[in-house]
């Protein structure tokens, strides 16, 4: 039987939810590799909403789990039902609805705080030693939650200009945790927390060196569960 993996969202687009490509791409990966996989979501009020066309601000209000529910076709559930005993691993997309969403990080940087229900579902599988794979900002996630392990959103410096948010790992070592440097097709696996992360869209690249960094994630979280 394939590992059981839940996924979980943050929304419905890059900026105010869960990057569409990068919670996509997970999702071939992980059928790719013989997963089954389940969606969950906050049942909370985003942050915000923007007009992606625009860019900015929309004056309404939306539901989290209604949101993610686009990319799920439906078929999610409440992250409060989430039992990390009924699944092999974790996953959490980026997108800015991570920092938003399901923390404050956009707002507070390293002092954020984390969604009671993403605190508890990180918490859980940690202790169960079951791997959690993280993508684009969401390992800001485990670097608040999880002091002193290792994860990478990229370089730690703007190189060629194809990392504009570089600073999140200095803010990452600030919670004292370690930043790994990797490039975007690359993925980093810290064994001794069975956490598995890989940068994505913090990285200016091609989709298609995103979808395949993304994928050495996916397969490495898959061997640890």
């Amino acid at each position: 039987m394939g590992k059981r993996v839940a996924l979980v969202l943050a929304g419905c687009g890059v900026f105010d939810g869960s990057e569409i490509h990068e919670a996509s791409a997970a999702l071939v990966h992980l059928s790719r590799g013989g997963a089954e996989v389940k969606i969950f979501a906050p049942n909370i009020e985003q942050r915000d909403v923007v007009n992606h066309l625009k860019g900015s601000p929309a004056e309404e209000k939306r539901n989290v789990l209604v949101e993610s529910a686009r990319l799920a076709r439906g078929n999610i559930q409440d992250l409060a039902e989430l039992k990390a005993s009924e699944f092999d691993a974790v996953i959490f997309p980026g997108g800015f609805g991570v920092a938003k969403n399901l923390c404050s990080w956009a707002v507070d940087g390293k002092n954020c705080t984390v969604n009671e229900h993403v605190n508890s579902t990180l918490q859980a599988f940690h202790s169960a030693k079951k791997p959690i794979g993280l993508c684009c900002i969401s390992p800001v996630l485990a670097a608040k939650v999880f002091p002193g392990c290792e994860v990478t959103v990229g370089q730690d410096k703007n190189v060629d200009g194809r990392f504009p948010d570089a600073e999140t790992a200095s803010a990452i070592a600030e919670l004292g945790c370690k930043h790994i440097c990797k490039n975007v097709n690359e993925s980093h696996v810290d064994k001794a927390n069975k956490i598995v992360t890989t940068c994505a869209f913090m990285c200016k690249a091609p989709l298609h060196e995103i979808f395949d960094g993304i994928g050495t994630m996916v397969r490495e979280v898959l061997k640890l569960a």
